[in-house]
């Protein structure tokens, strides 16, 4: 049924363009590879030349149909040239993955640096922040108007795991920020969804085969899931019409502590 939803929507629109942040690994690498064979142009961006270039490599599409552009998504100059050279590749982008995000070390809160927590808030909220901001300038002026913001949240963002502040903070932030854009975007075909992940099998995650501490004192191995299927949920969000929006998309490992977790 999604495959057809798929289809049947990517038929209506030629060649659609994306741009997705923290691409040179794990969520981001898979989203854009999902992407690529979907048939989407995509803009790849991270600090990591090197591995945008592997990303771009095995998204296996033709040369003019990905673009890669190193930066980093808090500098405000960076995220301005990053829409400007995909408008100007693409001639227009339809959708938006806010992806790129860091954590922070599992301390107590009173053993926190300021330092470590603006660093959290500025790559994981203030970055969607600005790449937002660039996106709805360019929804609103492009013809057809309109477009799609998905904003990567976090199951934290509804039960935080212990000594988790600085990064549990920011994705609340990002619920915030995602419900704004899709309210203010309403009369202009702008859609805004927050895709809250929970234990995407990546490099990041790997951890969590030893164990992951609890809220009880326990430290308890961890149920992951596919990370192709963080894709496979982002292909079906790009695939729908203008005049559809999903607010909130949870995708989770089916046994992965969460309800239960505070």
């Amino acid at each position: 049924m999604i495959d057809d939803i798929i289809h049947f929507s990517s038929a209506k629109t030629q060649m659609p363009s994306a741009i997705i942040t923290g691409a040179s690994s794990g969520i981001g690498r898979e989203s854009a590879i999902a992407l690529a064979k979907a048939g989407w142009h995509v803009a790849l961006t991270a600090r990591r030349k090197d591995a945008l270039e592997e990303t771009k490599q095995l998204c296996g599409s033709d040369e003019g149909r990905t673009l890669v552009l190193a930066g980093d998504v808090t500098d405000e100059e960076f995220v301005r040239a990053l829409f400007e050279e995909t408008v100007k590749r693409f001639g227009r982008l339809d959708l938006l993955f806010n992806n790129a995000g860091v954590g922070a070390p599992a301390i107590p809160l009173e053993e926190l640096s300021l330092e470590t927590f603006q660093r959290v808030i500025s790559v994981n909220l203030v970055g969607p922040f600005l790449c937002a901001r660039e996106a709805v300038r360019v929804f609103k002026a492009q013809k057809p108007m309109g477009g799609r913001i998905v904003n990567n949240g976090s199951i934290s963002a509804h039960t935080p795991r212990p000594f988790s502040a600085p990064y549990t903070a920011s994705k609340h932030g990002i619920t915030g920020l995602s419900k704004c854009i899709s309210l203010d975007g309403r009369a202009f075909d702008i859609t805004c969804t927050t895709l809250d992940i929970g234990n995407a099998a990546t490099k990041m995650t790997k951890r969590m085969d030893d164990g992951v501490l609890q809220p009880d004192g326990r430290i308890m191995p961890e149920a992951t899931f596919d990370v192709a299927q963080v894709g496979a949920a982002l292909v079906y969000l790009g695939s729908l019409p203008p005049d559809v929006n999903v607010p909130h998309f949870t995708i989770m490992a089916n046994k992965m502590p969460f309800a239960g977790r505070g």
